[in-house]
């Protein structure tokens, strides 16, 4: 098994993995906060570090049929969320190459 490369982010507000506090976003990027996830509520951000991607599927989410790929933390392999793939319906075009992070799976750091 190789080295794990791992980015860290800079500046006040940070998400991070609650598992093993690995940084996954920052406050910057988030595009809107009032999305649902598997698990309850979820945060949609433009860009995600330290993720790995899941294979390729046809997903029926709240707003629509989707092609989405689950993200994991690519340290602990942690399920986070996942990236829209996607969207098939044209008001959702907007998502495409966005990504889901799982509000109960992150850590808020310097709220």
């Amino acid at each position: 098994m190789g080295r794990l490369f791992i980015e860290s982010l800079s500046g006040p507000r940070i998400f991070k993995c609650k598992c093993c506090k690995v940084d996954s976003a920052s406050r910057d990027h988030v595009v809107s906060k009032d999305f649902q996830g598997r698990y309850g509520r979820a945060y949609l951000f433009r860009s995600v570090v330290n993720v790995c991607l899941g294979p390729t599927e046809e997903r029926v989410l709240v707003s629509g049929l989707h092609t989405v790929n689950d993200i994991y933390c690519s340290s602990c392999q942690q399920i986070l969320g996942w990236r829209y793939e996607k969207a098939y319906e044209e008001s959702q075009k907007y998502k495409e190459g966005m990504y889901i992070l799982e509000k109960e799976r992150m850590l808020k750091v310097g709220w």
